[in-house]
């Protein structure tokens, strides 16, 4: 008898808590205390599967194939600048080689590998890690080479694109910096093209206006693992 007793009370004491809690008047919340002014939220793109344009916005490459993704914003930023290049080259693929033997996510050549310090292409192709390395390298030793004329031509318009610096890269990256002086110093009359028929012209304009003072100008950059 007393360990039934015992039970009821356990039983009504737990009944009661619950009530108590259920019924307790709930505390006001501050609404200030959970603001987001101030914080840089960007992770608000919401694409299907998607392609850039010549505007560098975003297509849809097949509305009937549609999956919806996230993507960061990146923007301007040198993030956005060599993600950007990656798509137009390779649509960020790391281990495609094009019909020129031209490698990875940035279609990089052999004899450009060789000049940052890379001499096996076989190894280079399956190592991402390696090819963002190469990425930075080439561009730090573009920037080196092409350091008096981004300071001579930077903001002037030439053949309808205003002169950036990462136009300048971007082209650099194409078609070798030798390439992009000729089309600075000739004020646009030489203007190279790939066998795709992407020109210095298009690039400097596509890749226009992104932030590349992360790159630092490096005569002998190399791409070190």
């Amino acid at each position: 008898m007393i360990k039934k007793t015992k039970n009821y009370f356990v039983i009504s004491l737990a009944i009661c808590v619950t009530l108590y809690l259920a019924l307790k008047p709930q505390e006001s919340l501050n609404i200030e205390d959970y603001s987001t002014a101030g914080l840089e939220l960007n992770y608000d793109m919401s694409h299907d599967l998607a392609s850039l344009d010549e505007n560098n916005q975003m297509q849809l490459s097949n509305p009937l194939q549609s999956t919806h993704l996230s993507f960061p914003h990146i923007g301007k930023s040198y993030v956005g600048f060599k993600e950007a290049l990656a798509f137009k080259e390779s649509r960020g693929n790391y281990f495609t080689v094009n019909t020129l033997g031209y490698l990875g996510k940035y279609q990089f050549g052999a004899e450009t590998l060789k000049l940052i310090g890379i001499y096996n292409p076989n190894q280079f192709l399956y190592n991402p890690k390696l090819q963002e390395k190469a990425f930075l390298a080439n561009a730090e030793r573009n920037k080196w080479i092409l350091r008096k004329d981004i300071k001579r031509f930077e903001g002037k318009k030439i053949k309808g694109v205003v002169i950036t610096e990462s136009g300048i890269l971007a082209a650099a990256h194409l078609a070798g910096p030798g390439s992009v002086k000729k089309f600075l110093r000739s004020y646009g009359k030489t203007n190279v093209s790939d066998a795709y028929g992407s020109s210095v012209r298009y690039y400097m304009k596509k890749f226009s206006g992104y932030d590349t003072s992360f790159i630092e100008a490096d005569k002998k950059a190399k791409a070190v693992m």
